[in-house]
């Protein structure tokens, strides 16, 4: 049938329906005939489903989530692609692409409107030479080694697109597959896919192919992987759906300055999906009470729930008993517990304590009022320019007289991630105990305890998706029971009398009084959300889009990197010349972009690159393209301002 189209270029809402319903009629009995595209009017639940699907997936596109053209056209558009995520541009786009990219000249890619390739040539920032080297007191002999720069960008298109009410082992979905092949929807075939080899059969969202799904041959032909299983589905070999996944987070549909947030400050605090809010609040509707010391229905029930989240946080470290479990306030308050109980405990005038240059504050001020307190040594293992770890300069470092070895595995300022692995192999065969701070790891990459092998790990909550004022510390269990208790009172004894205290085993023994139990329950339900997705994909998505805006913030003339390290998570420190960081900071709030300005609680590595402060975008998996092509796009225009 023909269509007419209305003033956006969109088919008509009649056309539409008599489409849809034409679709229903070929459906079996047990589905609803007719549906109105107005969710109001639909009485039956799938029907509504459906209508909003058509209605609101991808945004204000109807039917297609991936075309700004009618969905009735055999030539839908890609999606938005920028090299990696802007919409291909038209004539006029690529006349005001030319504008917002001053410096494009033959490497000029007016099919997605950026500079397609290096660096103009009156950027500041050598690819070659990131001007990162300066001066390391820690280190002897201070060397700037060669960049062995790799291509940080790989054209490689991902799938946004999934049946929003697709659930596991549902029959729905097959049938609707199936009724499908009787209708002509008109998303037949495909014939302009950009990186598609060959022509694609049945590419409509939530059929089989999907023009814009990860193609597992290409994916590892270009990134040497796939993503593997879907996070939402449970098919393999597709993409990880930032767009739909968004949609779980309550706060992402926010406005800011009459724009949508783009929530780029995922290393100081990441957002909650609406499962853990939820949670948090059916313990409050129907579980409330204190823990462990009630015959009471509710205290039985909040007791479960408080320990099955302990169970959660052992299976996500892969820790070997619940017993190595404590809850705490955050990743600073399980430093301090093990600074004060087994560091006073056990550490004298002369012994020394190893920490690196990446640390945050958290992971350097517990440490150095103990050493003042004590007569103890801190010393730090130095990083290269590139902001990595030089294990044979920590190698000098120990010796006989270290007995603990603290660092971060992964760096809140840089992203750097250090071989933690090999730093704790290296501390045991010196007779030291070892720290490690997962704050900024565990919401990127799989972190098993029983593999790295540390003494203690710590974590925070709210940097993995679940609430504020929860996190864990990781211990083995045998250090934890010999370790003195950290606070005093109730929960933590096993009798009292007035001659003679007795103690619980860990974990109990550090969990004085009433604890957070609202929130150790939400952290529960955070990583419950996290091990769905699977925190491999997770990775893997966030360092594809990590190495996009990598690109993509190189292109841009005054931009200098703070932290290249060949293995990032995705943290991106830079500063841009001729602004502060705070009007930098401030011109992408006006566009609803949050980053983080500052010194980021890391003075002495950002010192050691020769600032006091940077700005930090900082990524996280609900993160897309689109997002960092704002972001790109205020940089570009307060360059065009400035020069």
């Amino acid at each position: 049938m023909s269509t007419n189209t209305n003033p956006d270029g969109l088919p008509n809402i009649d056309d539409l329906q008599f489409l849809a319903n034409e679709l229903f009629s070929a459906l079996p009995n047990e589905f609803p005939k007719e549906i109105s595209l107005s969710p109001d009017k639909a009485e039956h639940p799938r029907a509504t489903k459906i209508a909003e699907t058509l209605l609101h997936a991808g945004g204000a596109n109807i039917l297609t989530p991936f075309s700004a053209q009618s969905p009735l056209n055999v030539n839908l558009a890609p999606p938005s692609f920028s090299g990696f995520g802007g919409s291909p541009a038209s004539a006029s786009q690529s006349s005001s692409a030319s504008a917002l990219y001053p410096n494009a000249g033959a490497g000029f890619d007016p099919k997605y409107g950026i500079p397609s390739s290096g660096i103009p040539e009156d950027n500041g920032l050598n690819i070659n030479n990131p001007q990162t080297g300066f001066y390391d007191i820690n280190l002897k002999n201070s060397r700037s080694p060669q960049l062995n720069e790799e291509s940080l960008f790989s054209s490689l298109f991902l799938n946004d697109q999934y049946l929003p009410f697709q659930s596991e082992n549902s029959s729905f979905e097959n049938e609707l597959k199936i009724a499908l092949e009787t209708v002509d929807t008109f998303f037949r075939k495909r014939n302009d896919f950009p990186s598609s080899g060959s022509e694609l059969q049945n590419s409509y969202y939530f059929l089989d192919q999907n023009p814009f799904a990860f193609d597992s041959k290409n994916t590892n032909a270009i990134v040497g992987s796939s993503f593997g299983t879907n996070p939402l589905s449970g098919s393999t070999n597709s993409a990880f759906n930032a767009e739909l996944i968004k949609k779980d987070f309550p706060i992402l549909s926010e406005t800011v300055n009459g724009k949508p947030l783009i929530w780029f400050d995922n290393a100081a605090t990441t957002q909650k999906p609406k499962s853990v809010i939820d949670r948090i609040a059916y313990f409050y509707e129907h579980e409330n009470s204190n823990i462990h010391r009630a015959a009471h229905e509710l205290a039985a029930r909040a007791s479960d729930a408080y320990e099955a989240a302990r169970e959660k946080v052992k299976t996500f470290l892969n820790a070997g008993s619940v017993n190595e479990i404590v809850f705490v306030r955050g990743a600073t308050e399980g430093i301090n517990l093990v600074a004060s109980t087994w560091g006073d405990q056990n550490l004298n005038s002369g012994d020394e304590i190893i920490v690196s240059n990446l640390e945050h504050h958290a992971n350097i001020v517990p440490w150095k009022r103990l050493a003042d307190k004590k007569g103890l040594k801190l010393r730090v293992i130095p990083v290269d320019d590139d902001g990595q770890i030089l294990l044979d300069e920590y190698a000098k470092l120990l010796n006989s007289k270290t007995r603990l070895v603290a660092f971060t595995q992964v760096s809140n300022a840089l992203g750097t991630v250090t071989p933690a692995k090999k730093i704790t192999e290296m501390a045991h065969a010196a007779g030291a105990k070892v720290l490690i701070d997962g704050a900024q790891s565990v919401s990127h990459m799989k972190v098993d305890v029983q593999d790295l092998n540390p003494d203690w790990l710590v974590f925070s909550g709210h940097k993995l998706f679940g609430p504020t004022g929860i996190g864990a510390l990781y211990g083995k269990e045998d250090l934890l029971n010999e370790m003195q208790p950290y606070q005093s009172g109730g929960n933590m004894i096993q009798d009292v009398t007035f001659e003679e205290i007795k103690y619980h085993k860990a974990p109990n023994r550090f969990e004085a009084g009433t604890g957070n139990i609202a929130d150790a329950i939400g952290l529960g339900a955070a990583i419950d959300y996290v091990t769905k997705l699977g925190i491999e994909q997770i990775g893997q998505y966030e360092h594809y889009l990590l190495e996009y805006a990598t690109r993509l913030l190189k292109e841009i003339p005054g931009v200098r990197l703070i932290g290249t390290a060949k293995d990032k998570a995705s943290v991106l420190s830079f500063n841009l010349q001729g602004y502060t960081n705070d009007q930098v900071g401030q011109a992408l709030n006006k566009e609803g972009v949050a980053v983080r300005t500052g010194h980021h609680c890391a003075q002495p590595i950002l010192r050691r690159m020769g600032v006091e402060t940077t700005v930090r975008p900082s990524l996280a998996f609900y993160n897309t393209t689109q997002d960092v092509d704002t972001f790109i796009k205020t940089l570009w225009e307060l360059k065009k301002v400035k020069f």
